[in-house]
């Protein structure tokens, strides 16, 4: 399994200024550390639709010889053949990496790429939707490193930072969105970053496809309420 294998596809929506973070929350603090690459580890979790995803690939963005690899998709390979190598690049980005840190032989592959990163002076981007304090982490050294960085846990998005996520979004889109039309979309789509970015993408195709302003029919058709 080589690198070219590993490595997704990164979402061409997957930017910083696509990127709504809301001044005083962690993911703005997330987002300027990334943003101007100053720190050479970073360890970022949060809930599902927290923007962990989002902000790992916009980071990888700004860097040319940069990975992103999705470790949910590949528990059950291979630690050492999918981390091989990988401290050559500039910058690593590993996602949902609370999935292998339930091995211990996949926590002993961390911890060799870690050092292995230091050393060569590759910027090391983790992401997990468990908080590292708990996690089991068998080897105090790993815990240690891991600990070492930057560690920001992400808290759920509030209904008012939800709303003004859809405001932001749809204006990038060009779609026109009222206030009232943020609201009754908010009240009826699932309450995470995600859910509400998922809702638009709908809309926004429906909205285009048959050439319809933004109105509260043509939301509840696109989101078959």
């Amino acid at each position: 399994m080589n690198q070219l294998s590993l490595a997704i596809a990164l979402d061409n929506e997957a930017t910083f200024e696509n990127f709504y973070a809301p001044s005083g929350t962690l993911q703005h603090t997330a987002m300027q550390c990334l943003s101007k690459r100053y720190e050479p580890y970073v360890f970022l979790s949060g809930n599902s639709g927290t923007g962990l995803s989002h902000l790992l690939q916009a980071t990888c963005k700004l860097e040319r010889d940069s990975i992103y690899i999705n470790l949910g998709l590949l528990y059950g390979n291979s630690a050492d053949r999918i981390l091989e190598g990988l401290e050559q690049r500039s910058l690593v980005c590993l996602d949902d990496i609370h999935f292998i840190l339930l091995d211990k032989f996949w926590q002993k592959a961390i911890f060799n790429l870690f050092n292995r990163c230091s050393e060569n002076g590759t910027r090391l981007v983790l992401a997990s939707h468990e908080r590292l304090n708990l996690i089991n982490i068998r080897f105090p050294d790993l815990f240690t490193r891991l600990k070492s960085g930057v560690v920001l846990h992400f808290e759920d998005y509030k209904d008012d930072d939800l709303l003004n996520l859809i405001k932001y979004r749809a204006t990038r889109m060009g779609l026109n969105f009222t206030h009232d039309l943020a609201v009754y979309m908010l009240n009826r789509t699932k309450r995470s970053a995600g859910g509400v970015v998922a809702a638009l993408k709908k809309i926004d195709f429906k909205a285009l496809t048959e050439k319809r302003p933004i109105t509260t029919p043509l939301i509840k058709s696109a989101l078959d309420l």
